[in-house]
């Protein structure tokens, strides 16, 4: 008798478990179903950049400080479009640079540029970007790559204005559910060799497109806020 009344104790305890189990994953995916996206980020960045061109061949000379804000447009958790406005500073010199300038033999080159550099980015994250109580289920932590084209509007001794080709990756962290994180380094390719101030400094003449052009690096962290909520029941973007 005392062993039927044990295993009719286990049974109650086994249900009531099972009970509290489903009971508790019910409520977890009709919560994850209530999560809800957004469509849009805005925020601001901080960073480094650093000129690439006649004067320097080196990604760690003469590294300034730069500063932007930043928009974005998620079509859906793997795909983003975003605006970004920079501002920063070039510089560079010929002083230890073991070239020989025909038009500037003996001289010392040396600049000092404000730069600033719009851009706009296509983004593609190689997961699902979200906090993970979407109902499909996304990562908090995710690689991206990025890619976009823009222009550069540099102002020194000489002022330049070029179309640049930004191209890099990065890795974005949610913070909370609204706030992201955003660490990236990119390369700008600009179709100008006067970001400088200095014009073919070899004295080489060419027309062809990229040749002999200045570049910039870029490394920034940003921080950006979610609004403008989607429509759930016509929005739902699945990986």
């Amino acid at each position: 008798m005392k062993k039927n009344h044990y295993i009719g104790i286990t049974k109650t305890i086994a249900l009531a478990i099972l009970l509290i189990l489903q009971c508790s994953l019910l409520s977890t995916t009709a919560a994850a179903q209530d999560e809800p996206e957004y469509k849009m980020e805005v925020g601001a960045g901080v960073g480094l950049t650093n000129y690439l061109g006649d004067f320097n061949g080196n990604l760690t000379k003469d590294i300034q400080p730069m500063a932007g804000l930043v928009v974005k447009y998620k079509t859906n958790p793997r795909m983003a479009w975003s605006a970004m406005l920079n501002y920063g500073q070039l510089k560079g010199n010929s002083k230890n640079v073991n070239t020989y300038y025909p038009d500037y033999a003996g001289q010392d080159i040396s600049f000092s540029t404000k730069l600033t550099d719009l851009s706009i980015k296509f983004e593609y994250n190689f997961w699902p970007f979200g906090t993970g109580r979407e109902y499909y289920g996304a990562k908090p932590l995710t690689p991206f790559i990025a890619f976009g084209a823009g222009l550069a509007f540099a102002k020194g001794n000489e002022s330049a204005t070029a179309f640049q080709v930004p191209i890099g990756f990065g890795v974005k962290y949610k913070l909370q559910s609204r706030l992201n994180l955003t660490l990236e380094w990119m390369m700008h390719f600009s179709g100008s060799d006067r970001l400088d101030g200095v014009s073919d400094p070899y004295g080489i003449k060419s027309t062809e497109l990229f040749k002999n052009t200045d570049c910039y690096q870029g490394l920034q962290i940003s921080l950006t806020y979610e609004f403008m909520e989607k429509c759930r029941t016509c929005n739902n973007d699945r990986d």
